[in-house]
């Protein structure tokens, strides 16, 4: 794909080349129509973690949450007429529990439709399949009784679309999955299946992320859990801290062999540091768990913890400690 003048302006403006590959979409397609297809095919679903290059203005960009370049769990899921709402609900239900695991209970949803006063620059088809496209979603939702908005104007070129937003520690929203019914590219790239009455018919194509962005999903998180993740989700999960390393460090090797046997990410920060300092410290990084090991903790087979946002330090054996641990990453608490 050529950049276009436009592109080529802004190329000149900021000294760059790019070469824009905006979206999977007709490589999926390309997919689809390399055989001929039946109804007895139907639903196909092909699914990519596809790498995707957008020219955003510099001065929108925000971190990981607004790249250039991001990769999203992009999927095309063609189907017939007669299936697609059950596709739809289907996606809306994978989208609710994948959502509910990473804590975003909190969600936006919104109709995203066309912009009547600018339809015949901004979008592709003809009026009534637009119309037929927006109403079906539109019951979809009424049906299941979701609350939602109607963006205008938020449609893609080629159909509607819900899409649904997860909210951030600050309250602001964030693009995560989206549901687009597209009746228009599957006619105007000439895909067909045979039905089961022998004849051709145009299939409908739903395009769907259910994180989207996994820059921007991975960044969503950091602020939705303000980098407090739950245990599950903590890339260090224990960091185990000797008092002395000269008598404990022996004893605390143990338990870090002990736990790495049940896949818990463990440290030990055997740090020439103040107790005190390393506990702060601990705090500053908030690591999930925290457990000091002292000459009690040593000699009786014991381990002290103090979690993350307590000030209560509590002492239990090693074996009750993994339960614990393994039971709370096991029902991924938040």
């Amino acid at each position: 794909m050529y950049p276009s003048m436009d592109m080529k302006e802004k190329d000149m403006n900021e000294n760059t080349s790019y070469y824009v590959k905006p979206m999977n979409c007709p490589f999926h397609i390309m997919i689809y129509k390399n055989k001929l297809r039946s109804y007895r095919d139907l639903p196909l679903r092909y699914c990519e973690l596809g790498n995707v290059y957008r020219y955003e203005p510099a001065g929108s960009l925000h971190g990981m949450l607004r790249v250039r370049g991001f990769t999203q769990d992009d999927a095309h899921l063609i189907c017939t007429k007669e299936q697609f709402v059950d596709e739809v609900n289907g996606i809306i239900d994978f989208a609710i529990d994948i959502n509910k695991v990473f804590g975003f209970d909190d969600m936006k949803v919104y109709l995203s439709t066309r912009d009547l006063q600018n339809k015949e620059m901004k979008y592709v088809g003809d009026d009534a399949t637009w119309e037929f496209a927006e109403k079906t979603l539109r019951e979809i939702l009424e049906e299941r009784s979701m609350a939602y908005q109607e963006d205008v104007g938020g449609a893609k070129f080629y159909g509607p679309a819900i899409d649904m937003k997860v909210v951030d520690s600050m309250g602001r929203e964030w693009q995560g999955t989206t549901i687009q019914l597209d009746m228009n590219e599957p006619l105007r790239f000439n895909m067909t299946y045979i039905g089961a009455d022998g004849k051709e018919h145009t299939p409908i194509m739903l395009h769907r992320t259910l994180l989207g962005s996994m820059e921007r999903f991975v960044g969503t998180l950091i602020e939705h859990y303000a980098g407090a993740f739950p245990l599950w989700l903590a890339p260090l999960q224990v960091n185990l801290i000797p008092v002395n390393n000269l008598y404990h460090l022996d004893y605390v090797k143990q338990i870090r062999d002990r736990l790495l046997e049940h896949d818990i990410r463990v440290t030990i920060d055997d740090r020439d540091e103040k107790l005190g300092y390393k506990m702060r410290e601990a705090q500053l990084k908030k690591i999930p768990y925290n457990v000091i090991i002292g000459n009690n903790e040593r000699d009786n087979q014991l381990i002290s913890y103090r979690k993350f946002g307590s000030e209560e330090t509590i002492t239990i054996g090693i074996d009750e400690f993994i339960d614990m641990i393994k039971k709370e990453i096991e029902l991924k608490t938040h």
